[in-house]
This record gives C-alpha cells, sequence and structure tokens, in this order.
C-alpha cells in the first residue's frame, strides 16, 4: 500500500504528543514509544496539549477519551482546528461502538481499548504514522502537479499527449479507471496523477500491490478485520478500502488476484461497503477505484481466469499507457529528468549527456520501459567520473561484438597502424569476454561464438597452455 513502511529506522525520531490525566498511563506509553526511537512529549490536560501544539510540530497526537474539564472529543476538535494534518489516536476505556464512531467522524485515525499491550500500542502508532507519511506524499504531489502538468509524466510524444488528456478528462469525474500497459511504464504515476487532480485530491491516495501480497493476507489488506478474527489478529485492522474512505485506491496488478478474492471485490464495488474479516456488518464507504495491470484481462477473461463481471466493473475507463520502445522522442526529455533529479540526490557533478550517449539510449528498446531507463540513469551517474554521461557509460547495453568494434580508437593515419591489434588477439580478446561473461560455461559460450566446444577449448589452451 502506498508501498507502506515496515516501521523500522524510518520512522524514528516522530514527534508524538501523549495526552493523560493518569501518570501511569503516560509513564508507561512514554517509556515504550522512546524506547522504539519516538520523540514522546506530554500533556496531563487538553490546555496543556494545544499550548504544546501551537509551539511546535508534531506527527501524532494520542489522548485518553475521558479526562477532567475538557475530554478527549472536544480536545479532538481542537487539534483538528489548530493542524487538520494531525493524525490523532483516542484511548479509552469505554470501547463502545457509539464513542468510537464519534471520534472517527470528528476526524480521529483510529482507537484503542485499555487495557492494551505493548505491541497493540506499538501497532496503532505505526500505522497512524505510515498514514501521515501517504498524507504528505499525497500534498507533496498536489503541489508538483500544481501547475496543472503532470510533472511526472514526462514526453511531449503524441502517444503521452493523448494519456495526458485522458488523465485531464476523467479525474473530474469518480469514474473507474483501468490503467494498461507493461511493466515500467509508469502505470502508478498515471493513478497518482488522476488522484491528484480530481476533487478527492485532499484525502488519500492508498495504493496496493495485489501481486505482492499472499491470498491468504489479501482479504484482511483490502477489508480489514476484527479483533479476534484468526490467529494473531490482536487488535482491529482497518483495510485499504477504508484508508481510503473519500479518497481514491488504486489496486496495482489487479490481474494477480485469485478468483475468491475477484468475487468478494465484485461485491465491494457492487454495494459500496466492505465486510471487515471477522465481522458481521458491512461498512459503507465512499471511495474511487483506479485498477492497473500488465496483463491482457480481456484474454484472461476469455480463458476463465480473471471474472468478465469484475472486468466490466473496472474497464469503465481504460487508459493504455505506450511501453517506451513506441514513443523514443520521449527519451532525450526522460533522461534530462532523471539526470537532474539523481544529480540532486546524489550530489555530483554530472551535469549532461553527450549526444553519443543520447544516440545510444534512443537507439535502445528499453524491455524494462521507463523504469529500467531511471535505473541505467542512476547506474550511469554513480560510476561517472566526469560531468558528462558518455558512450562507455551505457556500453552495457550493447551487445558485445559491437561493443568491441566501438570501443576501439578509429585509424586517422598511417602512425596508427602500429598501435592496431592482431586478428588473432581481437579473437583471443573476445573469447576471454564471453566467457567471462557466461560464467565459463563452455557449452553456452560456444553457442554464442558460433564454434564448436572443442574448437573453443583448442583456442583457450591456446590462450592458458598450463591449463
Amino acid at each position: 500500500m502506498g508501498s507502506r513502511n515496515d516501521g523500522g529506522a524510518v520512522l524514528r525520531g516522530r514527534r508524538i504528543l501523549l495526552v493523560d490525566d493518569e501518570a501511569d498511563t503516560l509513564d508507561a506509553c512514554t517509556q515504550i514509544l522512546r524506547k522504539d526511537g519516538y520523540q514522546v512529549e506530554t500533556a496531563v490536560s487538553a490546555r496543556e496539549a494545544i499550548q504544546l501544539l501551537r509551539s511546535r510540530p508534531f506527527d501524532l497526537a494520542i489522548t485518553d477519551l475521558k479526562m477532567p474539564q475538557v475530554d478527549g472529543l472536544e480536545l479532538l476538535k481542537a487539534i483538528k482546528r489548530v493542524d487538520p494534518e494531525l493524525a490523532v489516536v483516542m484511548i479509552t476505556g469505554y470501547a463502545t461502538v457509539e464513542t468510537a464512531v464519534a471520534s472517527m467522524k470528528e476526524g480521529a485515525y483510529d482507537y484503542i481499548p485499555k487495557p492494551f499491550t505493548p505491541d497493540e500500542l506499538r501497532l496503532v502508532v505505526r500505522n497512524a504514522l505510515e498514514r501521515q507519511e501517504l498524507v504528505g506524499e499525497n500534498t507533496d504531489l498536489r503541489e508538483r502537479l500544481s501547475g496543472g502538468r503532470d510533472q511526472l509524466l514526462v514526453g511531449g510524444s503524441g502517444a503521452m499527449q493523448r494519456v495526458h488528456h485522458l488523465i485531464a478528462r476523467v479525474a473530474e469525474t469518480d469514474s473507474t479507471v483501468l490503467i494498461l500497459g507493461e511493466t515500467g511504464t509508469g502505470k502508478e504515476l498515471v493513478a497518482r496523477a488522476i488522484h491528484a487532480r480530481s476533487l478527492r485530491a485532499s484525502a488519500p491516495l492508498i495504493t496496493v500491490n495485489c501481486a505482492a501480497i499472499p491470498s491468504d493476507l489479501m482479504e484482511s489488506e483490502l477489508f480489514g478485520h476484527e479483533r479476534g478474527a484468526f490467529t494473531g489478529a490482536i487488535r482491529r485492522k482497518r483495510g485499504s478500502f477504508e484508508l481510503a474512505h473519500h479518497g481514491s485506491l488504486f489496486l496495482d496488478e489487479v490481474g494477480a488476484l485469485s478468483p475468491p478474492l475477484q468475487a468478494k471485490l465484485l461485491r465491494a464495488l457492487q454495494e459500496g461497503e466492505v465486510r471487515p474479516v471477522g465481522s458481521e456488518e458491512g461498512v459503507r464507504l465512499d471511495v474511487r477505484i483506479i485498477a492497473a495491470t500488465n496483463r491482457d484481462l480481456a484474454e484472461a477473461t476469455r480463458q476463465g481466469a480473471f471474472r468478465d463481471d469484475l472486468f466490466y466493473r473496472l474497464n469503465v475507463v481504460p487508459i493504455h499507457v505506450p511501453p517506451l520502445r513506441e514513443r523514443k522522442e520521449d527519451i532525450p526529455p526522460l533522461a534530462e529528468h532523471f539526470i537532474a533529479q539523481y544529480r540532486r540526490k546524489l550530489q555530483t557533478p554530472v551535469r549532461g549527456i553527450a549526444p553519443a550517449a543520447l544516440d545510444l539510449l534512443v537507439s535502445y528498446d528499453w524491455p524494462g520501459n521507463v523504469r529500467e531507463l531511471e535505473h541505467t540513469i542512476e547506474r550511469a551517474i554513480i560510476l561517472a567520473e566526469g560531468e558528462l554521461l558518455d558512450w562507455e557509460s551505457f556500453a552495457h547495453l550493447v551487445p558485445a561484438p559491437t561493443r568491441a568494434t566501438r570501443t576501439r580508437r578509429p585509424v586517422t593515419d598511417a602512425r596508427d597502424f602500429t598501435d592496431l591489434p592482431s586478428l588473432e588477439k581481437v579473437e583471443r580478446d573476445y573469447i576471454m569476454e564471453v566467457l567471462q561473461a557466461t560464467r565459463w560455461n563452455r557449452k553456452r559460450a560456444s553457442e554464442i561464438l558460433g564454434i564448436s566446444t572443442v574448437t573453443l577449448w583448442r583456442k583457450v589452451q591456446g590462450e592458458h597452455p598450463e591449463s
């Protein structure tokens, strides 16, 4: 989901405000959270808490529901007036449905009933902080797209212009979108652009990679679960649908869902509600669905691998993201974009790319699409020794024979003849390069070289007679 973090070092150092009139509860919670690396400040009253909130920023507030003078619910309202984006968790010894619903309606992220274990506290804190990460990412994305241009979707080719046009049209609606394209083409960026330009932009965009989560965990991931629903369910968990309430849910690689989960997803879309695992009650939600796949779902429906009724539900507005090999005119601006991005990130002196290197990038077919291009440029910048990325920076993209020819120094006059290698040396060097590339697999190397293994071994023996 939104690439949820594992909680560890990424969240250490986050500032948490604890509010409770009971000193024992404050001390216990403070020790648990400080031991996990969080910065914790405490307040014994709502008034003191508001003063702290106005004087410094916090990432999370945890407050008791029942306190003298001003209770936790009133404090929650006051917190939202001071910082509407701050995640708030309610602690209550009176865990009733009414109190939970009331706090959620006022903007609480979650609640935790007393008594609770250290692990239960850690879990709710981690989940709340991870949600804040998503909110921050979405805010940053909206700022980057504020000019009305999807800056993350670089490229001015006709194919990408059509994608931009569809994004602008569909963002104004609540229609379900199915994004189609090969791995690495930027399907998630399209989903983020749609969300950022929609009326739901102030709410979260929650991402679930359907191919990365085991089937036995996916139902809980999507729909949540109740405490005690199964072994290890130590507390209630809100699913991705519920986390995306009033926002958007991006189901990446939706074609990987198992048939039982396809049926449950279809029911959720048809009825507009989800039923957490272990619950007898459904939860009505307002969520915009954006799905993506690198599979041919139409063909999958014909083969019976994907439900046709679910396919029709998802395929309301299809957007095809073309592979990079079909829009090569976008490679130069993409290359410049990634060079600028990694130059800042890696703090290197690289400032551009040589024409010969750019020609090489344009001539390559990029089976991994934009993602492969990005990683290739990142690698080149890390290994670069000058201010320009040259042909050699990307030589690994070229087949070995072509590379050997390209890297040989051109003959400009007669004086170069004395430096030219013999045919025997060129052949020997190339044989050794192929052997090293195949990790000395003689059969594979001989197939590449187009000679028998016996001939190969004779040539190797000529190079290393002592072997």
